[in-house]
């Protein structure tokens, strides 16, 4: 990230004057962090918080040799940002001037959907950004995210998840972007281009493998082998490291193939340092060291682990100093690790501070003042994104309803009038409050029912709920029904409530048996549906559910990840028309349970065939996405012959052939037809969402580097191989549009890392004809 403080060869010279003076409780205070106010009561937002978080420490006797990191000074319980503020100057000032070398700490939050802190702007969670297929819209929200940040005193960000989706039982899925690595690269970049702009540090979670857990169980191990980790799972990483220069990495709580990340030196250093450059820290996800002992029982102590974990690339223990305090004193003293090891990881740490300004001799901290954590223009971002991010999946004509005077509408479903529905497990509204009973929200968030009876003015609109999200209750879902039999149209608000640790339907620790919607819900849906009365399926959810009699019998369907807090409008301004959806599905949505794990990622075998009787196959594909309107896409062109290694450039004529503006997001994939290992069946190499007025046409033109034909050997080389390339552009990953064929000549191709890893994508548009 760029350097606000000294400049980096005056800041290396302080760093270095720093280590020889410091002594080891000195250095060891850098290398952890400090988490006060916990509520120990019922307020779990970690793994196993309550059995790690020992006794609460007095922020004078822990930090009396200084402090890495303050743990979510905002984010722990309700408090005013000013007031916060204040409280984190001063105790930045205290370190300054009560301990012996005066350093500061650096201050990290959460903010995987904004700033997770009390009256601070919501946007929606990361799988809406992956179905805007908007990355500048997302460096903005990064952006104005950090700039909050930034404002309050708070230098380093817990976002963004780059985990590519693998099943859709695990819980987490709801802070992951898509399914496809392309798409989770080029948004994960963006937001963290976003957030470092602003001088907030960014934080890449979760390193690796996380997501491809067994069964989709939170913190199950996973087995996934070397190729499918590099090709796929690395590769957001690799992207937002190299090409963003993201500051931080968090390690993934996950063990592939029986090793630990916290303590493989393979990924933490060997790739992430030594093979991509990587210069930030490592921190650990929160008590991931002495998980070490506790859960993978590979250490037999907390030294052990504090030893593991030091050795393989973990610089800063989090949330607080359970394994690098008295630990690894204990383990430096006793010669069992080499203390050049804890200055490796301090020289990380206090060049960090350094390019943050803290070491600077005139370092002055300073509290906010009266602050507007959700001003207009935020809200306005938020309200963008909410809008570009829903998709319409069905529509038999239905959809827009338009103003029609008079017009019965029925609002039903748990949904609908729920506040905590348009949020995700990691916004303050969910995460913190619930644990804070009386205390309201803080922000303006209209449910999806009161929005639509100000978007449907002229509407006559009544409401039943039928059931809840997924207590099972069905004493209501008669009178919805009937309500429903009694309009003219039904707007059935479905979905999950996300929460912690089994708290939710969706969310951290909160993984799933079957994917049928929580509850009664499908009952509800059936009986409404059954009534005859055209219905317009809402799904607020944080996953992709199998739900495929809703798909084929309601009139219309539309989906929305949690939307945030400007979301129900979005919602009710996209049933109404006012908004012309152009949201497209960044996860495949299946047809049931039995095809999980999927991605449209597979190879032929993935695929249906006589010697299985389960076809994987899903409901609606990735990349799937209705509109009011119609385009057509026309003249692909593709280079017919390229050497194996230069980029394969190519062109589409898009037209927007409907009555009405509206975005296409053009997307652009890549078949290997023949290759020493298997391969997908269809890749994606690029896209671009393209706004047109009415007959308007815009020429999309690709230039796809070797990197993304790229892939592992047979003998562990990355390498791009000779032969034919299918190219085609699609509306969805099974709906192509247009398809040439490329031929890849001369010798095998081995990739480097210091190749182009993203297509360069350009839009000329012409006149509306």
């Amino acid at each position: 990230m760029p350097a606000r403080g000294e400049q980096p060869e005056t800041a290396a010279l302080r760093v270095d004057d720093l280590l020889a003076e410091m002594s080891l409780d000195e250095k060891l205070a850098q290398l952890v962090g400090l988490w006060l106010n916990v509520n120990r009561e019922e307020g779990v937002v970690a793994p196993l918080q309550d059995a790690m978080q020992g006794d609460e420490e007095e922020f004078e006797a822990f930090a009396r040799h200084g402090l890495g990191h303050v743990t979510r000074h905002f984010g722990t319980t309700p408090v005013d940002p000013a007031q916060a503020s204040a409280e984190l100057a001063g105790r930045q000032r205290w370190l300054r001037d009560h301990t012996r070398l005066g350093i500061p700490a650096i201050a990290h939050e959460e903010c995987l959907t904004g700033l997770a802190a009390w009256r601070a702007t919501t946007y929606p969670v990361p799988p809406a950004w992956g179905a805007t297929f908007d990355p500048a819209l997302v460096e903005e929200m990064g952006r104005r995210i950090g700039a909050s940040m930034r404002a309050l005193g708070v230098h380093q960000g817990l976002a963004p998840v780059l985990d590519v989706i693998r099943d859709q039982r695990w819980g987490r899925v709801e802070e992951c972007i898509s399914e496809d690595p392309y798409e989770v690269a080029t948004i994960g970049a963006a937001y963290v281009r976003g957030l470092q702009c602003a001088g907030v540090i960014a934080t890449l979670k979760h390193f690796v493998g996380y997501s491809n857990s067994r069964a989709g169980r939170n913190l199950a191990p996973v087995h996934a082998g070397p190729r499918e980790v590099a090709d796929t799972l690395l590769f957001p990483f690799e992207v937002a490291v190299r090409d963003a220069r993201a500051g931080s990495v968090m390690n993934s709580y996950a063990e592939i193939d029986g090793i630990p990340i916290a303590a493989d030196a393979h990924y933490l250093t060997r790739i992430l340092r030594d093979e991509w450059g990587f210069d930030g820290t490592v921190v650990a996800d929160y008590f991931a060291v002495a998980f070490l002992h506790t859960l993978h029982a590979v250490a037999s102590d907390a030294e052990d682990a504090a030893v593991q974990a030091l050795s393989a690339g973990i610089d800063v223990e989090l949330p607080t100093g359970v394994a690098y305090v008295e630990p690894l004193k204990r383990a430096v003293a006793a010669g069992r690790i080499p203390e050049s090891l804890v200055d490796r990881a301090l020289r990380r740490v206090l060049t960090q501070k350094a390019a943050l300004g803290l070491l600077d001799d005139g370092y002055e901290p300073r509290g906010s003042g009266p602050i507007d954590l959700d001003d207009p223009e935020s809200r306005a971002l938020a309200r963008r994104l909410a809008e570009e991010s829903i998709v319409l999946l069905a529509n038999d004509g239905v959809l827009p309803l338009g103003q029609a005077a008079g017009r019965r509408v029925a609002v039903v479903g748990p949904n609908a009038g729920s506040v905590a529905a348009l949020f995700g497990c990691y916004s303050f509204v969910n995460h913190v409050l619930p644990h804070s009973p009386g205390v309201e929200t803080g922000i303006a968030a209209p449910t999806v029912l009161d929005a639509l009876r100000e978007e449907l003015p002229e509407a006559v609109i009544r409401t039943e709920r039928g059931t809840g999200v997924d207590d099972g209750d069905r004493s209501g879902i008669a009178a919805a029904a009937r309500l429903a039999g009694e309009s003219d149209v039904a707007i059935l608000v479905l979905g999950d409530r996300s929460g912690l640790f089994g708290r939710g339907t969706s969310g951290e620790g909160c993984d799933v048996e079957t994917l049928d919607l929580p509850g009664a819900q499908q009952e509800l849906a059936d009986a409404v549906i059954a009534t005859g009365t055209p219905v317009v399926a809402v799904l607020m959810t944080g996953r992709a559910y199998a739900v495929p009699g809703i798909l084929r019998n309601a009139a219309a369907v539309v989906q929305a990840y949690f939307p945030g807090e400007e979301g129900a409008g979005a919602i009710a301004r996209v049933l109404s028309g006012a908004v012309n959806p152009s949201g497209r599905l960044p996860m495949s949505m299946p047809r049931s349970v039995a095809g999980q794990p999927y991605s449209y990622l597979h190879p032929k075998l993935g695929a249906a065939g006589s010697v299985s009787n389960i076809d994987p196959a899903p409901e609606l594909p990735f990349g799937h996405g209705l509109s009011y309107t119609r385009f057509a896409c026309e003249g692909l062109t593709a280079g017919g012959q390229v050497r194996a290694g230069e980029p394969i450039r190519c062109s589409v004529v898009v037209r927007n052939a409907g009555e009405r503006a509206g975005a296409e997001v053009v997307q652009l994939y890549a078949s290997d037809r023949i290759a020493s290992v298997t391969r997908p069946l269809a890749q994606l190499v690029g896209y671009a969402r393209v706004e047109l007025d009415p007959g308007q046409c815009a020429t999309v033109s690709f230039d796809v580097p070797a990197r993304l034909l790229a892939f592992t050997g047979r003998d562990g080389r990355r390498v791009v191989e000779p032969g034919e390339v299918g190219v085609s552009v699609r509306r969805s990953a099974a709906d192509v549009v247009a398809e040439a064929s490329v031929l890849l000549t001369g010798p095998v191709h081995e990739v480097t890392g210091e190749e182009r890893r993203l297509t360069t994508v350009s839009v000329e548009k012409g006149q509306p004809s």
